[in-house]
């Protein structure tokens, strides 16, 4: 076995280990802060079931921020719903045999590819062009685009330029999954893509991109406008 295998192999699982470990740490740091106040962003529901409605506009349709400004709507849900193709096409390396739905996403994942970093390149764009945007802007917030569109770029090189093994690399994915590790090939935009990856996978806890599984722990998003039928109370103050 090379040590280019060896290495990405350690790569992925390190990587991978950080980001469930780090998901994790936050995700129990989000369900742990109390939310003492009543603050519904309005108009809200007054149910749960309202509430649930509301949620699943704001993670599908991203209504908010549609209601805020159109064009940051529309990059930003171009990108979204670009990379959940382009994850749902690349399921394909993870399975053995690949599901129906899989398979039917692939030409429409490849054109997604597109989408995404067009979608990045708007969002980008709006950090340099909108002043008020581009005086909030740190570093790190380019550079987490820099990635996404850089991970985004040698994917689509890899499929229109320099062309890989693609079996071969399913074979690596897979024998990840089942600790039997077979050869990764040595081609230098695979291992460019691959390498990416892995970075996004260990800054993803520790960056602005974990507002994902944040969302749904938002006060402002997560309650019922029902303060009059029903008393708040911050589950520290309880007893």
């Amino acid at each position: 076995m090379s040590a280019l295998t060896v290495v990405y192999a350690c790569l992925f699982y390190a990587a991978t280990a950080v980001l469930v470990a780090g998901l994790a740490a936050k995700i129990a740091l989000y369900a742990r802060t109390p939310a003492p106040l009543k603050i519904p962003t309005t108009p809200a529901p007054a149910s749960r079931g309202g509430v649930a409605l509301r949620m699943f506009r704001e993670v599908a349709l991203f209504e908010s921020l549609f209601r805020a400004n159109k064009w940051t709507w529309l990059f930003g849900w171009m990108f979204h719903v670009a990379l959940l193709l382009v994850l749902v096409r690349h399921l394909r390396y993870f399975i053995e045999p690949v599901w129906g739905l899989v398979a039917l996403a692939q030409p429409a994942g490849v054109y997604a590819g597109f989408a995404m970093v067009a979608g990045l390149a708007g969002l980008w764009g709006r950090r340099f062009l909108v002043e008020r945007i581009r005086y909030i802007s740190t570093w790190s917030d380019h550079l987490m685009l820099a990635l996404l569109v850089a991970i985004g770029v040698s994917g689509l090189a890899m499929k229109y330029l320099a062309r890989t093994d693609i079996v071969a690399v399913k074979a690596f994915m897979l024998g990840l999954l089942r600790f039997d590790w077979q050869p990764l090939p040595a081609d230098p935009l695979l291992l460019v893509h691959l390498a990416l990856v892995a970075l996004l996978m260990a800054v993803f806890p520790a960056s602005k991109l974990v507002h994902a599984p944040g969302v749904f722990f938002s006060p402002t998003r997560n309650q019922a406008d029902d303060p009059r039928e029903r008393r708040h109370v911050a589950a520290w103050a309880e007893g």
